[in-house]
């Protein structure tokens, strides 16, 4: 997708909203589902249930298109769902196809394509969140869900006790104002899907807590017109440091958007308080000031101030059911710590959230939520256990320095490491968590040895 970089900053929508629909004129209920938040899993879960064929309501608080703070970065695992829901060529019209990832650290830098797995695409794309929230739940309404934007849920009504093998409260009704006119009502459901994202107001007035033992993350993003906007690469930078000059456990990235711009940003990785004082604008601005030149990060190829976010990791978020009630995406905490990515997870755990409810619709009941819970563990569990642990290590400035410098020694060791960050195992190999050992005993035979028992033993 082609556009007058010196035009791009000032973003239209790419094409026309979608029709808006008001509460007052939604469907009879009660509903098979209601969906409070219609970013990817929620979105993704109105698809599928209504594909399907049943009677869903998707609420939104937004407006689409609408400005969504992220690094805009679709990795094979995104590119497999969006296919799957039949939007893949649609994505290719708005968004930039790239083929792998450029690592940078300590002065050395590896081009990487995506490992050929099977099971994905060895290609991503780049597309802002403005263009592809709208395409997703366009897509749902398409299926035949009923899509209510600019709807706010105000409250959760008639709140149950807490079921045997659950550990949320089961939901009456909701609550929902629409914001244009101001007109309120309650709407109730047979279930109940909370993707209201990170922040989570409705799955914390359930029962949902975040695990603090667990990492978490910090992203601030900026947007930039640049000369290399349709770099067939994306970019990391492994070795990001402060306004003094120090290492800190996170990485930069510059994803390459195809329409003039480029999406630039920081995530600090943290789990422990050390790292709750640093200052996320003025390490934007170090690494933008460090990145490669020929980007052209200035302040005057800015598009505008940089927008940050939270990310709760490694499904550090639960509980995740209720009787009658599902947490999906990163209300769950489902962001791969290895990464930052969020997008597959929400993506994936809205499909897996939708067969669970489908088979309670079908006569499992709440049963067939508990199941919800199972299937996250089994697709997630010990990939994500894997990831708690090497960011624990690598948060120690010092072991993260070498643990980089010695991986951006050995072409193949980095080209491992990425296939197990990014998540992309062949369907025949063993499991993540095997695959998780490997590659951090593989790593920590370049390090010293003292070193090297340390990760081994905390793996």
């Amino acid at each position: 997708m082609q556009s007058d970089p010196t035009t791009i900053c000032e973003v239209d929508p790419y094409a026309e909203a979608m029709p808006q629909l008001s509460v007052q004129d939604a469907a009879t209920e009660p509903y098979d589902v209601a969906i409070v938040g219609g970013g990817p899993s929620g979105s993704a879960c109105a698809y599928w249930l209504a594909s399907a064929g049943w009677n869903v309501l998707l609420l939104e608080k937004k407006v689409f298109p609408r400005e969504k703070t992220c690094g805009d970065g679709l990795t094979p695992r995104s590119v497999r769902q969006l296919a799957d829901m039949g939007l893949e060529d649609e994505v290719a019209a708005v968004g930039h196809r790239y083929v792998g990832l450029r690592a940078n650290g300590f002065g050395q830098q590896l081009e990487m394509t995506w490992p050929n797995t099977g099971a994905f695409p060895a290609y991503g794309y780049c597309v802002t969140r403005h263009d592809l929230d709208q395409l997703v739940a366009d897509n749902a309404a398409k299926a035949g869900a009923t899509v209510c934007t600019g709807t706010e849920v105000l409250s959760v009504n008639d709140l149950g006790d807490i079921a045997p093998g659950h550990g949320l409260r089961s939901i009456g009704s909701l609550t929902v104002k629409d914001k244009a006119s101001g007109v309120t009502r309650n709407v109730s459901a047979r279930y109940v899907v909370i993707a209201d994202g990170a922040n989570s107001r409705i799955g914390r007035s359930l029962g949902a807590v975040r695990n603090r033992e667990w990492p978490s993350g910090l992203a601030l993003r900026g947007y930039f017109t640049s000369p290399r906007h349709d770099d067939p690469f994306i970019e990391s930078y492994l070795d990001i440091r402060d306004a003094e000059g120090s290492i800190v456990p996170g990485y930069g990235w510059i994803f390459p958007l195809g329409d003039g711009r480029i999406n630039v940003g920081v995530g600090l990785l943290s789990t422990d308080k050390r790292w709750k004082g640093v200052n996320t604008t003025k390490l934007m601005e170090t690494f933008c000031a460090y990145a490669d030149p020929t980007w052209g990060i200035t302040p005057e190829s800015a598009c505008g101030p940089a927008t940050g976010g939270k990310l709760p990791m490694g499904l550090a978020i639960g509980p995740r059911t209720g009787s009658n009630v599902i947490v999906v995406g990163d209300a769950a905490g489902t962001v791969n710590p290895f990464n930052g990515e969020g997008i597959s997870y929400g993506y994936e755990t809205g499909r897996i959230a939708a067969a669970a409810i489908a088979d309670a619709l079908l006569g499992g009941g709440s049963g067939s939520l508990i199941d919800f819970d199972r299937e996250l563990d089994a697709a997630y569990g010990d990939y994500y256990r894997v990831a708690r642990v090497f960011v624990r290590v690598i948060s120690d400035p010092k072991i993260m320095a070498l643990c980089v410098g010695a991986g951006m020694r050995s072409q193949w060791l980095m080209e491992e490491i990425l296939r197990l960050m990014s998540n992309l195992f062949r369907p025949d190999t063993r499991g993540p968590a095997e695959l998780g050992y490997d590659a951090l005993e593989a790593l920590t035979r370049l390090l010293p040895k003292g070193l090297a028992e340390k990760m081994l033993a905390a793996a």
